[in-house]
């Protein structure tokens, strides 16, 4: 920076070069100081990430100040882009670098370009310099061409489709002939397929709530009351409910299934019509898995969802009531009955326990203590998940023979390691609560060396519960039960459509749009995992 306690030099020309040089300086200070300031909201979100996995996800506290968070940083971030000059040529300003604290471009991680699949539209536009050349107008020929693209968007348009029943009568019987009218997603109202997929996918997949929807059509000048979205959702789930109950039956039928749950504000005016609490009490999602895919299995994927008012362990009773085979979740006590042996000696299910639940807890040990051995537990684990990602998709025998050569020995090695640690280690320590988690249910730890199928985590239901864990930041809670349990079914068609590579709103509109017309003893053919939309016979006919 210039010294200020110098004279100031008369010359106006040379007081215009040291403001403008100072203006230039102060922007460079200014563009530091911004990326500092990114920087500590940046390590500011990860340790409020980290307090939550350590503190468990019981402490809305923490959760609050991480969305708190997410929303500074973001902000921060645009203001920051919104600063940076000098945007690259033809389509490559997607691969510019974000502000680092240094201010430095070559150390800053440069930003990805979006990623767009084959089968969206294109449209070409050529710039053609003529025919003839501007020098010389001598005849042009052509030699190449410069492709560069440019991702726009066609804005969402409501129509309104009119149906025409023509009537026509006969001149030799005066018989009228009139084409009966179509069926309707929903009969006697004005609702298209489309318009009812759209509005499902942005509540239920999308989070966002009818209110808002009803601002959005409004400006497409369309004034749909909420009232009317609402009675338009709840009519759509139930033209969809035997789509619904046949994937819930498929999934429940399967003999190995990942299960977790998770928690969901749900109001109850009942507690604040007796002065307890805010009227909210804390609901249960339970979320079901079928996934083959990691062992090649035939059984396409899919998921299904049950809401419970409470966490008690009736609830998974019922749920299960059914099925049998193998349960990969984690320890929550009330799966334990599950586990017993019934009369005949035998338990309805074998127990697969979650080697990833297990690594967390190693992990918030090694985060907090810095502890060696907690460090080394997790390199123990970490080789037992290099040989997972090398068998990922492999047949079920050739990962049991896998896991058999590699897995076994350095699964037994950790058990005689741990058994070892615990001795060497305060008793009440978290460290010690790890390992004792793990011997006390060693067979669950160890049945994915008996089991090609079995997986070594319990990652797919994990998966599957995070759309919810989105949507709460959105809509906050429930408004009742029943719309809890709603939100439980319309997830598990849009979830198990995307588990089987569709777009759900694509799918949703195609279903809603033929079902009334389908045969009832031809169901299956609308499941996610076996539907063709009718445009596509279509267009292959064309």
């Amino acid at each position: 920076m210039s010294d200020l306690t110098e004279p100031l030099p008369d010359d106006p020309a040379l007081l215009k070069a040291l403001i403008a040089a100072l203006q230039a300086e102060n922007a460079k200070i200014s563009a530091t100081l911004r990326a500092h300031d990114q920087l500590i909201q940046t390590l500011r979100l990860r340790i409020a990430k980290l307090k939550k996995q350590v503190f468990g996800q019981s402490s809305e506290k923490i959760e609050r100040e991480i969305e708190q968070l997410e929303l500074a940083l973001e902000d921060l971030l645009i203001a920051t882009a919104e600063s940076e000059t000098g945007a690259a040529d033809d389509g490559q300003d997607d691969n510019v670098s974000e502000p680092s604290a240094g201010g430095d471009a070559a150390d800053r991680p440069s930003r990805r370009r979006p990623r767009v699949s084959d089968g969206t539209p294109r449209e070409r536009q050529e710039l053609d310099p003529g025919s003839c050349c501007p020098d010389c107008g001598g005849d042009l020929h052509v030699v190449g061409e410069d492709v560069s693209e440019m991702l726009d968007l066609i804005s969402a348009q409501l129509k309104v489709v009119q149906i025409a029943r023509l009537k026509k009568s006969c001149r030799r019987c005066e018989r009228m002939v009139q084409l009966p009218a179509p069926s309707r997603p929903i009969p006697g109202s004005m609702a298209g397929a489309g318009l009812l997929a759209h509005i499902l996918v942005a509540k239920f997949d999308d989070h966002l709530p009818l209110y808002r929807q009803n601002e959005i059509f409004a400006r497409m000048g369309a004034d749909i009351p909420d009232s009317t979205l609402v009675d338009w959702c709840g009519r759509a789930m139930k033209v969809l409910q035997p789509l619904i109950d046949r994937i819930d039956a498929v999934v429940m039928a399967s003999d190995l299934l990942h299960a977790d749950d998770t928690s969901i504000r749900v109001l109850d005016r009942s507690l604040r019509d007796k002065g307890l609490g805010k009227g909210v009490k804390k609901g249960r999602i339970w979320a079901y898995v079928r996934d083959q895919r990691p062992w090649a299995g035939a059984a396409p994927p899919g998921v299904t969802y049950r809401f419970a008012p409470d966490w008690k362990e009736g609830h998974v009773l019922k749920h299960l009531g059914q099925s049998s085979g193998i349960l990969q979740a984690d320890a929550y006590k009330g799966y334990a009955k599950l586990y017993d042996p019934g009369a005949d000696g035998a338990a309805r299910f074998r127990e697969a326990a979650c080697w990833a639940h297990l690594r967390r807890d190693f992990h918030d040990a090694w985060t907090l203590t810095k502890s060696e051995i907690a460090r080394e537990a997790l390199d123990r684990i970490g080789a037992l998940y290099d040989i997972e990602r090398n068998i990922s998709g492999q047949s079920a025998d050739v990962r049991l023979a896998a896991r058999r050569a590699h897995t076994r020995p350095k699964v037994e090695a950790f058990r005689v390691w741990a058994e070892q640690q615990l001795t060497r280690i305060p008793g009440k320590s978290d460290l010690a609560k790890a390992f004792r988690y793990a011997l006390s249910r060693w067979p669950s730890f160890c049945l994915f060396l008996e089991d090609g199928r079995v997986a070594i985590d319990n990652n797919p239901a994990e998966r599957a519960l995070r759309p919810i864990g989105l949507g709460r930041k959105n809509w906050l809670f429930a408004g009742a039960d029943a719309g809890a349990e709603t939100l439980a079914r319309a997830m598990t068609l849009i979830e198990t459509a995307k588990m089987n590579g569709l777009d759900p709103q694509t799918y949703l509109a195609d279903i809603l749009g033929r079902i009334h017309d389908h045969k009832i003893n031809r169901l299956d053919d609308l499941l996610p995992w076996n539907w063709s939309s009718r445009a596509a016979p279509q267009a292959e006919a064309a």
